[in-house]
């Protein structure tokens, strides 16, 4: 057995019922070990999918561990060399397991992802490089993000994402929705920070990774990915894209990037982030009344998001201590 693949479930088994029938349309579908780890979904996830997928391994954590502590229970257990870390909310094509495993397995490469795309098949987000204090996680804010972004523009700094990637686009993180890494270096690097409830955990990984060897987008290899279903689902939330900031899903997105940064890059420049996120919010107060005002709109159009912003910010702020001192929590919040 070369591949373990860890599925996280919460709630999905209609996702990851219609992600397996897209692997199982290839031969290689039985190949590898399935391991499905339930986050404590209370429902018949697990009788709908172990009667229709038999050989799969099921794990049931017990609790909502989130991603990082559940795809580390799945890690532990895990038969094969390479262990890939996969959404449910994704859809297998052209047997781009197989032919990622076998590009893989023949490198120097530690991790992989491929590109991923869309529902309608347009290039999605696949990997990123890092930007030093992780300042590029500014730019989701309303209004100092896109002072930022445009300041980014002018000084021609080079856009760290890749939403194109090339046949071998060598990257510094990876997207954790298709995370193909080798269980070497997982014994090198260690299992994810289990620090993390959701977001930002792979991007800590993969800064670890980084130090055993080369990560690796192979463009040529397509895998859908339906952004944040499940999440978006659980969170009741309206927005299934990472720059949500506003609600509870926004909450945790805004923790566990600053987390992140904390473990990343230290105490510095974990503040200086969360000093940005307070300066936006009277920025965006006033900068949303104005252009209201000159657009003829409501002046109070923007409040909600305003008021949503500057509670998540004042959580965080709550949460600082205990971040600064790097202590082993679980910062959950959904």
């Amino acid at each position: 057995m070369k591949l373990s693949i860890i599925i996280v479930n919460y709630k999905s088994a209609q996702l990851i019922d219609d992600c397996l029938s897209s692997a199982k349309a290839f031969d290689s579908f039985n190949d590898f070990e399935w391991i499905i780890v339930d986050n404590q979904s209370n429902d018949n996830s697990k009788e709908i999918l172990t009667s229709k997928y038999p050989a799969l391994t099921w794990v049931d954590m017990g609790y909502n561990a989130g991603f990082s502590r559940a795809n580390n229970a799945g890690i532990r257990i895990a038969k094969g060399e390479f262990v890939l870390l996969l959404n449910p909310d994704t859809l297998i094509l052209n047997d781009a397991i197989s032919k990622c495993l076998h590009q893989f397995a023949n490198s120097t490469n530690v991790a992989c992802g491929v590109q991923l795309l869309n529902k309608d098949l347009t290039n999605q987000f696949s990997g990123s490089n890092f930007m030093i204090g992780g300042i590029n996680q500014l730019l989701p804010l309303p209004y100092w993000g896109s002072l930022l972004k445009n300041i980014s523009q002018l000084l021609s700094i080079k856009k760290p994402s890749v939403d194109i990637a090339s046949d071998f686009e060598k990257v510094e993180w990876i997207n954790g929705a298709f995370l193909m890494v080798k269980k070497e270096a997982v014994d090198k690097a260690g299992l994810m920070d289990e620090d993390f409830f959701l977001y930002a955990e792979e991007i800590e990984w993969c800064s670890r990774l980084n130090q055993e060897g080369s990560l690796m987008i192979y463009g040529n290899m397509h895998v859908i990915h339906l952004i944040g279903e499940t999440i978006t689902k659980a969170a009741n939330s309206n927005d299934s894209t990472y720059l949500n900031l506003y609600d509870r899903k926004g909450l945790q997105l805004i923790l566990s990037n600053h987390l992140r940064i904390r473990k990343q890059y230290g105490i510095f420049w974990f503040l200086f982030q969360l000093l940005n996120y307070t300066c936006a919010v009277p920025i965006y107060l006033i900068v949303g009344l104005l252009e209201n005002i000159l657009k003829f709109r409501s002046p109070l159009n923007d409040i909600k998001k305003a008021i949503g912003l500057a509670k998540n910010v004042c959580i965080v702020w709550s949460y600082s201590i205990i971040i600064i001192l790097n202590k082993p929590y679980f910062y959950k919040v959904l």
